[in-house]
C-alpha cells in the first residue's frame, strides 16, 4: 500500500507538469524531411541519428585525445525506475526523452532547465511485459510517443500539450508500444510488442498532422497473400507474433523501409509448422504504402525466441572489388549478416559469419542464406533441448554502431550463455503470457569457467575482420552504442553502472564514468552554442535486471543493480 500511495503521488505531480512550459524554451525550429534526410551534426533528431541506422554522429570537438577530460555538466532524474531505454532526442539546443510508463521530458540542452513534462494516465487494469520506452520522434512541431496501452499521441513540441491521439490497437489483447517511430515523408511509421502474448504484428502509418491511419501491414499473411503458405497448421498465421517492437531504418532515395521482425508464437515451432514468414526476419515496405517489396528471414520455423527485431543498417560495403548496396546486420541468433539492397525492394543475401560461438545451426546456405538447423538444438513440444547462445542471444536489442571513418561496425555482444527449454500445448488467454513455456522452466545457465560473458566487438564491415575486442568478466553486455567523427565510442551496458568512452581504431578504454544506475539507453551526441555534449540516460531494469538476478544465483554477482531514471550530460572540462 506504501509504494501505491507513492506511485500515486508521483503520477498527480507528473499530470499537474503538462500544463505549461516551465521555463521559456530556446526558438524551436521545425522538423522537415529535409532535415531528417540530412541531419545537421549539431543535432541527434532521431533514434540513431539517421535513416540509415549508423549511430554515428561526425562531431568531433570531443575525441580520443582530449575525452579524458569529459566531465558532467548536469544531471536530472526522471523521477520513475525501470529501464530506461531512450536516447535523448535534440534539435536546436531542446532535449527530448522518453521514459517508462510513458512519460516524454522536454529539456534545455544546454543547462538542463525542465520545459515542460507529459505523463500519459495509462487505463485500470493495464500491464505490459515491459513498461519502457524506446524514444520519440520529430516532425513539424510535434513530438510523437508510442504510449504503452497502443496509442500514439502527437504533442505540441513547445509545449508539451496534447495535439492528437490515434489508437493503434487494443491493448486489452495483448498489443503494446514500446519503440520509438520512424518519420517517412509525412508520416508516423510505428510497430508493435506483444509476441509473447500471441498477436499478429504489423507496421502502421499516420498523417503526422492528422493522426488519420494511411495504412497498415500485418507482418504475418493472411490466406491468399504470398506467404501464408508458410503457416501450414490452419489459423496458426492469426496468433503467431512476429512483432514489430524495434524501429525501422529508411532508404531515403528508395523510399524503401526496412523493418525487423520478432520471434514467432507461441516458441516451439513444432506447433506451427512451416518456414513461418515474415517471422525473425527483416521486411522491406513500400515508403508510401507500406506494401511488402522484399524480405530476409535469418531463421525458418523460429524454436529459439531469437526476434531479428533490429532492422539493418543500410552500409555499402566492397564484395569482389566492387561497391554493394549493403545492409549489415548482428543478429540475435549469433551471426552477422551482409546482405544486399536491390532496386524495387528486393533483398538477397551476400554472407554471414558468427560473431558468437553458436550450437543451433549446422552451417548457412552460401546462396540463399537459410541455416541447416541441428534438431539436437531444437526444442520442440515435449522435447528438451538446450541452445547457444540462450534467448536473449549474441546481442539483444541494442544498437550496434558503424563509423565510416573507420570502416568498422562496434557490436555490444554477451556469449557464455545457454538456455533448455521444453515445450507444452496451452490455451490462448488474450493479453496473457502464451509461448508454450513458463518463465521459471527457462532454465538459464552459463559456462561458469568463461573468462567473460558481455564484450564490445568491432569487425571490418568490408572484409569481415575482427579488429578488437573489450571483455567483461563480470557482466553482460546491455547498452547501446555510438560512435563517433572523434574516433570514439561510447557505451555504459555493464552492471557496474560505468559509463566508457573507447578509442574506436583500437578499442582502448579512454574514460569512464560511473553513474547512478546502470546504463542500457543508447548515448546521443550534440552541440550547443559550439560546445560539445554527450548525453545518455541511466536506469537498470527489465531484461537485464531479470538476468542479473539469474546470474547472482548461477556465478555469485550482486542481485541488484540499483534502480531509478538520472539523465546524464557531459562535456569537455576546458
Amino acid at each position: 500500500m506504501k509504494r501505491l500511495l507513492i506511485c500515486s503521488s508521483l503520477a498527480a505531480l507528473l499530470a499537474a507538469g503538462i500544463t505549461g512550459p516551465a521555463r521559456s524554451a530556446p526558438d524551436y525550429s521545425p522538423v522537415t524531411d529535409a532535415r531528417l534526410a540530412n541531419p545537421e551534426p549539431e543535432n541527434w533528431l532521431m533514434t540513431r541519428g539517421n535513416y540509415k541506422g549508423w549511430s554515428y554522429s561526425p562531431l568531433a570537438q570531443i575525441n580520443a585525445s582530449n575525452v579524458k577530460n569529459l566531465v558532467p555538466v548536469w544531471s536530472v532524474s526522471t523521477g520513475v525506475d525501470s529501464g530506461h531505454e531512450a536516447p535523448p532526442i535534440v534539435n536546436n539546443g531542446v532535449m527530448f526523452v522518453s521514459t517508462p510508463y510513458s512519460q516524454v521530458m522536454a529539456l534545455n540542452a544546454a543547462n538542463g532547465d525542465l520545459l515542460w513534462r507529459y505523463k500519459r494516465p495509462l487505463p485500470e487494469g493495464f500491464s505490459a511485459l515491459h513498461n519502457t520506452s524506446r524514444g520519440v520522434a520529430l516532425y513539424g512541431d510535434k513530438v510523437f510517443l508510442p504510449a504503452l496501452d497502443a496509442v500514439l499521441v502527437a504533442l505540441d513540441a513547445k509545449t508539451g500539450k496534447v495535439a492528437w491521439e490515434a489508437k493503434v490497437e487494443d491493448w486489452k489483447t495483448g498489443y503494446y508500444m514500446t519503440m520509438a517511430p520512424l518519420i517517412v515523408k509525412g508520416k508516423v511509421l510505428v510497430g508493435v510488442a506483444g509476441g509473447e502474448f500471441g498477436v499478429r504484428g504489423f507496421v502502421a502509418a499516420f498523417d503526422a498532422d492528422t493522426g488519420k491511419l494511411v495504412w497498415k501491414t500485418y507482418t504475418i499473411p493472411a490466406p491468399g497473400e504470398p506467404g501464408n503458405d508458410t503457416w501450414q497448421k490452419p489459423d496458426t498465421w492469426k496468433t503467431g507474433g512476429a512483432s514489430t517492437w524495434m524501429t525501422g531504418n529508411y532508404d531515403s532515395d528508395a523510399n524503401v523501409v526496412y523493418w525487423g521482425t520478432g520471434n514467432a508464437s507461441p516458441w516451439f515451432g513444432d506447433q506451427r509448422p512451416g518456414d513461418n514468414l515474415y517471422t525473425s526476419s527483416t521486411i522491406a515496405l513500400d515508403g508510401d504504402t507500406g506494401k511488402i517489396k522484399g524480405h530476409f528471414q535469418y531463421h525458418q520455423n523460429e524454436s529459439w525466441d531469437w526476434d531479428a527485431m533490429n532492422a539493418p543498417m543500410l552500409v555499402d560495403f566492397q564484395k569482389n572489388g566492387a561497391t554493394t548496396k549493403g545492409l549489415l546486420t548482428p543478429q540475435r541468433n549469433g551471426y552477422l549478416y551482409w546482405l544486399q539492397r536491390n532496386n524495387g525492394g528486393a533483398i538477397s543475401y551476400v554472407n554471414a559469419q558468427a560473431y558468437v560461438p553458436q550450437n543451433v545451426f549446422k552451417g548457412i546456405d552460401p546462396e540463399t542464406g537459410r541455416p541447416e538447423v541441428d534438431p539436437a538444438h531444437k526444442p520442440g513440444t515435449g522435447k528438451a533441448a538446450q541452445f547457444c547462445p540462450g534467448l536473449w542471444g549474441g546481442k539483444d536489442w541494442p544498437f550496434e554502431a558503424y563509423n565510416p571513418k573507420t570502416g568498422m561496425v562496434y557490436i555490444p555482444a554477451n556469449e557464455n550463455h545457454c538456455n533448455n527449454l521444453e515445450g507444452k500445448v496451452e490455451e490462448r488467454i488474450a493479453g496473457q503470457w502464451w509461448t508454450g513455456v513458463a518463465v521459471p522452466d527457462l532454465h538459464f545457465s552459463v559456462d561458469t569457467k568463461a573468462g567473460f560473458y558481455g564484450e564490445i566487438e568491432a569487425y571490418d564491415a568490408n572484409t569481415g575482420k575482427p579488429t578488437w575486442r573489450q571483455l567483461y568478466s563480470k557482466s553482460m553486455m546491455w547498452g547501446s552504442l555510438l560512435t563517433t567523427g572523434g574516433d570514439l565510442v561510447f557505451g555504459g551496458g555493464t552492471n557496474d553502472r560505468q559509463f566508457r568512452a573507447y578509442d574506436a581504431n583500437t578499442g582502448e578504454e579512454l574514460w569512464h564514468f560511473r553513474t547512478n544506475s546502470g546504463i542500457i539507453a543508447p548515448p546521443s551526441t550534440f552541440e550547443v552554442s559550439g560546445v560539445q555534449y554527450v548525453a545518455v540516460a541511466s536506469g537498470y531494469g527489465v531484461d537485464p535486471a531479470f538476468q542479473q538476478l539469474l546470474l547472482s544465483s548461477l556465478v555469485g554477482w550482486q542481485a541488484d543493480v540499483p534502480q531509478g531514471g538520472v539523465i546524464w550530460v557531459f562535456a569537455v572540462n576546458k
